[in-house]
Formats: structure tokens, C-alpha cells, sequence
């Protein structure tokens, strides 16, 4: 299968390297052609359009900031519908909202296309190695179509309904995921002016009930100091904002989401959009006149697990068997 990829950033590169390196006829595009270069040094491809893009390969996947990004490249003269022949895959693998995901799925389905929402989840150092994991909204016949290529992406890969339902889903663990960050810097920071090690702050929460993915990645690097999960503070209120609305359209008064809006608002506003998110701490930094720092944490993360090919998750109740099951032992 012939596979596009438009949009080389911190996530999309990561990805489109591990379809280079698993085999794949890779055709690349992205805003600078500069950011191609070491994929096309690599084998890739270079497409001068979308729209010529479009009309070479037979799987074409986004991966971009917004889903304003995600509709010009659509939708331009020279975008993928312009180009899209029947039968060709497009696979939305920006965090985007799930109308949207829809509206232009609709597009794709008139052109004869086969649309699929299938987001990321799991930080940037696992999509380098091709161990993240990987949501995907759409017909049951498209998701085994392109588990072949979605399987050589991610490791833990969940078939998640209809088109836009990875979307949503995605917006949800993003949410929880900040609501896990804002409270992490709380405790470290009150750890820190309670008279606390942070070194053995770090490896009670580790050993605990307050454990998370969050913490075993994100306080690493709050503590180290570099703040560098290769997301940031915009990216963040895109995503928080994103279930907010989802939210208020379900006609749901939350009660936790919105201050986490507010708090990154203020977080922007103080440092900037292109700060690390995990920065969001210097407020409390600031406030207690304290630097949350330990000696001994790394600068960045780096997934060390082995990679191997992907396998399908299936929801507990249902009795469908997976595309490929997981190794023996893990789930």
C-alpha cells in the first residue's frame, strides 16, 4: 500500500518514521520543505500538493495543529479532495473536533473515499518508536483495511465506533490527562514547601495509589527542570477546550473543566503559547517562591520498551475476535 503523510511536526515526523523504517512507500509534505529532507534522504517521496499527494497513494494521513489546518488542507484548490480518488483511505490522525472529523468525512465518502479519525495517545517518545497507541473511528471494513499501516504506528490500537468517536474519546483521556498534570504540580510543589524530598516524593506517588502515565513521564522532566514533553500550552487549551465543548453541546455543566481552562489560559497569557505544558508548575513555582527541581531526572523522555507490530484491543463484552492479538502475557 502506498501511504501520504502531510504534516512532519513533533508527532507526525515520529510517525512517518516508523512507516519508513516498517517498509511503506512513503510520499511526505509538509509547509517547509526543509522538514522533509531527512525523510526524503531516508526513501520518501516529496508531494508538491495535497492534491498531487492525493493522487498517487492509496492511504493519506494528516497529522496536523488544528482542525483549521485540517480543513484547508482538505479543502484548498490544490488540497486532497481535490485529488482524492475512489477507494482511498484518509486517515485523520490529528487531535481534532468530532463534527469537523465528520463534516469532512462526509467530503471523502462523496468522493468515493473511506474516512477514519484515528488520533494518538501516549507522548512523543512512544509514537518515535512506534508504541503508542492509536484510537480509530470508522466503518469496521475501513479499520481492516488500514490496520496494516495503523498497525505499524502504534502498538495498542482500539477500533472505537463510527467516524468522529475517536475524537471525542481522544479530547477525553487529553482532559484527564491535564487534570493530572495541574494536580501533579500541586502536590509536588506542596511536597517541596512541606519540607519533603522530591527524589522520594517522586517514587511515593510512583509506588501508590496516585500513580499515573502522567506522573511517570511528565514529573520526570517537571523535576529535571527541562519542562520538555514536546507539547505545549496551546495545544493544551485546544484540547481541553475541544471536550468543553463536547460538553456543552451534551448540555453537561462540568464542574473541573472549566477551571482547567481558566488555569491554562492564565499559563499562556504568563509564558507564552509555545511553552512546554508541563511549565504550567511556574505558577505554583512563582506563587510559593519555590523551584520544583531533583537531581537525577531526565531531560526528555525515551520509550525503551522494544517495538513490535500492533494489535487490536477489543472492548471487555464484546466477543468479536481482534485483527491480531497481543503477545502472550500482555494486554
Amino acid at each position: 500500500m502506498k501511504v501520504g503523510f502531510i504534516g512532519l511536526g513533533n508527532v507526525g515526523g515520529k510517525l512517518s518514521g516508523s512507516l519508513l523504517r516498517n517498509g511503506f512507500d512513503l510520499t511526505v509534505r509538509d509547509l517547509a520543505k526543509t522538514i522533509a529532507q531527512p525523510f526524503l534522504d531516508a526513501g520518501a517521496h516529496w508531494a508538491e500538493s495535497p492534491k498531487a499527494m492525493a493522487e498517487q497513494v492509496d492511504m493519506i494521513i494528516t497529522c496536523l495543529p488544528s482542525p483549521a489546518a485540517s480543513a484547508a488542507v482538505m479543502e484548498a484548490e490544490d488540497g486532497i479532495l481535490a485529488g482524492l480518488r475512489p477507494g482511498t483511505i484518509w486517515a485523520e490522525m490529528s487531535t481534532t473536533d468530532e463534527s469537523e472529523v465528520r463534516r469532512l468525512g462526509d467530503l471523502v465518502k462523496a468522493k468515493g473515499g473511506e474516512p477514519i479519525d484515528c488520533p494518538v495517545s501516549g507522548g512523543c517518545h512512544r509514537a518515535a518508536t512506534g508504541n503508542i497507541s492509536i484510537f480509530a473511528g470508522c466503518s469496521r471494513e475501513t479499520f481492516e483495511r488500514a490496520f496494516p499501516v495503523i498497525q505499524s504506528l502504534g502498538r495498542r490500537i482500539l477500533h472505537t465506533g463510527e467516524l468522529g468517536s475517536a475524537s471525542v474519546l481522544k479530547v477525553m483521556t487529553n482532559y484527564l490527562a491535564t487534570a493530572n498534570l495541574v494536580t501533579l504540580c500541586e502536590a509536588l510543589a506542596t511536597s517541596k514547601l512541606a519540607g519533603m524530598d522530591l527524589n522520594t516524593t517522586y517514587e511515593a506517588i510512583r509506588i501508590s495509589s496516585g500513580n499515573s502515565f502522567v506522573h511517570e513521564t511528565e514529573s520526570q522532566v517537571i523535576l529535571n527542570g527541562s519542562r520538555d514533553i514536546n507539547f505545549t500550552m496551546d495545544l493544551v487549551r485546544k484540547d481541553i477546550g475541544l471536550f468543553q465543548s463536547i460538553a456543552e453541546r451534551a448540555g453537561l455543566d462540568l464542574e473541573v473543566s472549566p477551571l482547567l481552562n481558566e488555569i491554562f489560559a492564565d499559563g499562556e497569557n504568563r509564558y507564552g503559547p509555545r511553552e512546554w505544558s508541563p511549565n504550567i508548575i511556574k505558577r505554583m513555582e512563582e506563587a510559593a517562591g519555590v523551584e520544583v527541581l531533583a537531581d537525577g531526572f531526565p531531560a526528555d523522555m525515551v520509550d525503551d520498551e522494544p517495538e513490535f507490530p500492533g494489535w487490536e484491543v477489543v472492548p471487555k463484552g464484546l466477543s468479536r475476535k481482534p485483527m491480531v492479538a497481543p503477545p502472550e502475557g500482555v494486554e
